[in-house]
Protein backbone atom coordinates (compact mmCIF):
# COMPACT_ATOMS: atom_id res chain seq x y z
CA UNK A 1 0.00 0.00 0.00
CA UNK A 2 1.08 3.69 -0.72
CA UNK A 3 0.42 6.22 1.32
CA UNK A 4 -0.07 10.22 0.44
CA UNK A 5 2.97 12.42 0.01
CA UNK A 6 3.38 14.65 2.96
CA UNK A 7 4.10 18.57 3.81
CA UNK A 8 7.16 19.83 5.02
CA UNK A 9 6.64 20.60 8.92
CA UNK A 10 9.03 23.44 9.21
CA UNK A 11 10.35 26.19 7.04
CA UNK A 12 13.24 24.28 5.97
CA UNK A 13 12.45 20.75 5.97
CA UNK A 14 12.02 20.83 2.08
CA UNK A 15 14.79 18.51 1.39
CA UNK A 16 14.36 15.40 3.23
CA UNK A 17 10.64 15.59 2.79
CA UNK A 18 11.31 15.61 -0.61
CA UNK A 19 13.34 12.27 -0.96
CA UNK A 20 11.08 10.77 1.25
CA UNK A 21 8.51 11.37 -0.81
CA UNK A 22 10.27 10.46 -3.58
CA UNK A 23 10.47 6.80 -1.89
CA UNK A 24 6.49 7.56 -0.99
CA UNK A 25 5.74 8.07 -4.41
CA UNK A 26 7.59 4.99 -6.05
CA UNK A 27 7.13 2.62 -3.37
CA UNK A 28 4.73 0.28 -1.28
CA UNK A 29 4.94 0.83 2.44
CA UNK A 30 5.97 -1.92 3.34
CA UNK A 31 9.10 -1.88 1.24
CA UNK A 32 10.42 1.28 2.42
CA UNK A 33 13.19 0.46 5.15
CA UNK A 34 13.29 2.77 8.52
CA UNK A 35 17.04 2.91 7.98
CA UNK A 36 16.54 4.39 4.33
CA UNK A 37 14.55 7.01 6.76
CA UNK A 38 16.96 7.53 9.41
CA UNK A 39 19.80 7.95 7.07
CA UNK A 40 17.78 10.45 4.87
CA UNK A 41 17.04 12.41 8.17
CA UNK A 42 20.81 12.45 9.11
CA UNK A 43 22.90 13.76 6.16
CA UNK A 44 19.91 16.86 5.13
CA UNK A 45 19.01 19.91 6.86
CA UNK A 46 23.09 20.26 6.90
CA UNK A 47 23.25 24.41 6.18
CA UNK A 48 23.84 26.97 9.02
CA UNK A 49 22.12 30.15 8.45
CA UNK A 50 24.03 33.54 8.79
CA UNK A 51 23.43 33.32 12.59
CA UNK A 52 25.35 29.67 12.29
CA UNK A 53 21.73 28.13 13.80
CA UNK A 54 22.03 24.60 12.17
CA UNK A 55 19.38 22.90 9.49
CA UNK A 56 18.05 27.00 9.57
CA UNK A 57 19.58 27.38 5.71
CA UNK A 58 17.77 23.98 4.92
CA UNK A 59 19.88 21.29 2.60
CA UNK A 60 22.67 21.87 0.70
CA UNK A 61 23.68 20.44 -2.42
CA UNK A 62 26.69 18.56 -1.23
CA UNK A 63 24.15 16.62 1.34
CA UNK A 64 21.58 16.19 -1.64
CA UNK A 65 24.93 14.26 -3.51
CA UNK A 66 25.69 12.36 -0.62
CA UNK A 67 22.06 11.20 -0.42
CA UNK A 68 22.12 10.21 -3.50
CA UNK A 69 25.13 7.92 -3.68
CA UNK A 70 23.90 6.67 -0.29
CA UNK A 71 20.86 5.66 -1.91
CA UNK A 72 22.35 3.93 -4.25
CA UNK A 73 24.64 1.98 -2.37
CA UNK A 74 22.05 0.97 -0.19
CA UNK A 75 20.25 -0.77 -2.69
CA UNK A 76 23.46 -2.39 -4.33
CA UNK A 77 23.75 -4.19 -0.47
CA UNK A 78 19.80 -4.83 0.12
CA UNK A 79 18.83 -5.43 -3.32
CA UNK A 80 16.05 -2.50 -2.84
CA UNK A 81 14.64 -1.62 -6.62
CA UNK A 82 16.42 1.92 -6.87
CA UNK A 83 18.56 3.89 -8.73
CA UNK A 84 19.47 7.19 -8.67
CA UNK A 85 21.29 10.06 -10.19
CA UNK A 86 22.82 13.04 -9.44
CA UNK A 87 21.98 16.34 -11.79
CA UNK A 88 23.60 20.07 -11.70
CA UNK A 89 24.13 22.98 -13.66
CA UNK A 90 23.34 22.70 -17.74
CA UNK A 91 22.16 18.46 -16.88
CA UNK A 92 19.13 20.68 -15.41
CA UNK A 93 16.96 21.71 -17.91
CA UNK A 94 13.26 21.01 -19.26
CA UNK A 95 12.68 20.56 -22.80
CA UNK A 96 10.76 17.63 -25.14
CA UNK A 97 14.08 15.54 -25.32
CA UNK A 98 15.93 16.61 -21.82
CA UNK A 99 17.21 14.21 -19.42
CA UNK A 100 15.05 14.90 -16.89
CA UNK A 101 11.69 14.78 -19.03
CA UNK A 102 12.54 11.53 -20.25
CA UNK A 103 13.24 10.18 -16.80
CA UNK A 104 9.73 11.38 -16.20
CA UNK A 105 8.35 9.60 -19.31
CA UNK A 106 10.36 6.28 -18.35
CA UNK A 107 8.56 6.19 -14.59
CA UNK A 108 11.12 7.94 -12.75
CA UNK A 109 10.34 10.96 -10.39
CA UNK A 110 12.85 13.96 -9.80
CA UNK A 111 14.08 15.55 -6.60
CA UNK A 112 14.81 19.40 -8.36
CA UNK A 113 16.06 22.37 -6.43
CA UNK A 114 14.26 25.40 -7.42
CA UNK A 115 13.33 28.74 -6.28
CA UNK A 116 10.19 30.07 -4.89
CA UNK A 117 11.77 33.25 -2.89
CA UNK A 118 14.45 31.01 -1.72
CA UNK A 119 15.89 27.36 -2.72
CA UNK A 120 13.49 24.81 -2.37
CA UNK A 121 13.04 20.99 -3.26
CA UNK A 122 9.87 19.63 -4.68
CA UNK A 123 9.53 16.28 -6.45
CA UNK A 124 8.72 15.90 -10.39
CA UNK A 125 5.82 13.18 -10.61
CA UNK A 126 5.05 13.65 -14.67
CA UNK A 127 4.85 15.28 -17.74
CA UNK A 128 1.56 16.29 -19.06
CA UNK A 129 1.97 17.85 -22.77
CA UNK A 130 4.33 21.16 -22.37
CA UNK A 131 3.82 20.88 -18.64
CA UNK A 132 5.54 19.07 -15.99
CA UNK A 133 3.52 17.81 -12.85
CA UNK A 134 5.24 18.19 -9.82
CA UNK A 135 4.24 17.81 -5.41
CA UNK A 136 5.34 21.08 -3.67
CA UNK A 137 5.72 20.09 -0.04
CA UNK A 138 5.52 23.87 1.43
CA UNK A 139 1.78 24.17 2.39
CA UNK A 140 -0.35 26.44 0.62
CA UNK A 141 -4.15 27.02 -0.37
CA UNK A 142 -4.54 29.32 -2.42
CA UNK A 143 -2.92 29.89 -6.06
CA UNK A 144 0.38 31.78 -6.24
CA UNK A 145 -1.36 33.56 -9.11
CA UNK A 146 1.49 33.27 -11.74
CA UNK A 147 1.23 32.59 -15.71
CA UNK A 148 2.09 28.98 -16.35
CA UNK A 149 1.67 27.77 -13.15
CA UNK A 150 -1.53 25.54 -11.86
CA UNK A 151 -2.87 24.14 -8.68
CA UNK A 152 -3.81 20.82 -9.04
CA UNK A 153 -6.11 18.03 -6.58
CA UNK A 154 -3.61 18.46 -3.07
CA UNK A 155 -4.71 14.79 -1.71
CA UNK A 156 -1.34 13.57 -1.74
CA UNK A 157 -1.79 10.79 -4.06
CA UNK A 158 -0.43 13.01 -7.07
CA UNK A 159 1.02 16.64 -7.47
CA UNK A 160 -0.13 19.63 -6.18
CA UNK A 161 0.84 21.77 -9.44
CA UNK A 162 2.18 21.75 -12.73
CA UNK A 163 4.17 24.56 -14.59
CA UNK A 164 4.93 24.66 -18.19
CA UNK A 165 8.47 24.59 -19.91
CA UNK A 166 8.97 27.75 -20.37
CA UNK A 167 7.96 28.93 -16.56
CA UNK A 168 10.29 26.65 -15.34
CA UNK A 169 13.37 27.28 -17.25
CA UNK A 170 13.27 31.03 -16.56
CA UNK A 171 16.31 32.66 -14.78
CA UNK A 172 14.62 35.70 -13.67
CA UNK A 173 13.28 36.35 -9.81
CA UNK A 174 9.89 34.95 -10.42
CA UNK A 175 8.10 32.08 -8.41
CA UNK A 176 8.85 28.34 -9.50
CA UNK A 177 11.80 28.33 -11.69
CA UNK A 178 15.03 26.88 -11.88
CA UNK A 179 16.96 30.20 -12.01
CA UNK A 180 20.30 30.05 -12.46
CA UNK A 181 22.05 27.20 -14.50
CA UNK A 182 25.29 27.08 -11.80
CA UNK A 183 22.87 26.53 -8.82
CA UNK A 184 20.93 24.50 -10.74
CA UNK A 185 20.68 20.54 -9.13
CA UNK A 186 18.44 17.55 -9.48
CA UNK A 187 18.36 13.88 -8.40
CA UNK A 188 16.25 11.62 -10.72
CA UNK A 189 15.01 8.40 -8.73
CA UNK A 190 13.77 5.09 -10.75
CA UNK A 191 11.79 2.00 -9.42
CA UNK A 192 14.46 -0.36 -11.12
CA UNK A 193 11.25 -2.44 -11.66
CA UNK A 194 8.99 -0.36 -13.36
CA UNK A 195 12.01 1.73 -15.11
CA UNK A 196 10.38 1.97 -18.80
CA UNK A 197 14.02 1.56 -20.86
CA UNK A 198 14.89 -1.57 -20.34
CA UNK A 199 17.62 -1.61 -22.84
CA UNK A 200 20.03 0.45 -20.67
CA UNK A 201 20.10 1.45 -16.86
CA UNK A 202 20.72 5.03 -16.11
CA UNK A 203 24.75 5.57 -14.96
CA UNK A 204 25.31 8.02 -11.66
CA UNK A 205 27.69 9.80 -10.33
CA UNK A 206 28.66 11.81 -7.14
Amino acid sequence: MKTPMQYQITEFDCGPTTVLNALRFLFEREEISPEAVKHIMMYSLDSYNEKGELGKYGTSKMAMMFISSWLNHFSQITAFPLISEFLAEKDVVVSPHSHIVSALRQGGVVVLRLISEVGHYVLLTGVSGNKIEFFDPYYEDEDIGREGVEMLDASGMGPNRSVTFEALNAEDSDLYIMGDVKKREAVIIYDTRTYKNSAKTPEYFI
